[in-house]
């Protein structure tokens, strides 16, 4: 389980707060299938929301501190029955993008199109 400060903790639900949930946990509660999307969409996002149909909180923070420990990820929030999570991307080198190629020569205004009318 990732470790953050406080003020990075806050930063965080800043930014999650506009957010909608990715992935649902319903009542077959924290399957295989679940903890993999949970996984791919840390991947891309980094910061996620997940939303449990459950009543019961004790359950929910369970649910938290699992995914955490399994995925490597930093609990950032839990209010009522939304989590939120945070994972840095991992540093993988970008790839350079293609050079666009070169136009065959200068714009030509439009005046250059008209001709030389003689007035």
């Amino acid at each position: 389980m990732l470790n953050i400060s406080s003020n990075e903790r806050r930063v965080l639900r800043a930014r999650a707060h506009s957010l909608n949930p990715v992935v649902s946990i319903s009542q077959n509660g924290l399957s295989e299938s679940v903890v993999k999307e949970i996984n791919a969409s840390l991947t891309s996002h980094e910061l996620i929301k997940i939303r449990v149909y459950s009543d019961e909180r004790e359950l929910r923070e369970q649910f938290l501190a699992t995914i955490c420990q399994q995925l490597n990820a930093a609990p950032i929030q839990h209010i009522g029955k939304l989590l939120v999570l945070w994972r840095p991307q991992p540093d993988t080198p970008a790839t350079p993008a293609k050079p666009r190629p070169m136009r065959p020569g200068p714009r030509q205004s439009k005046r250059s199109f008209q001709g030389s009318s003689g007035g």
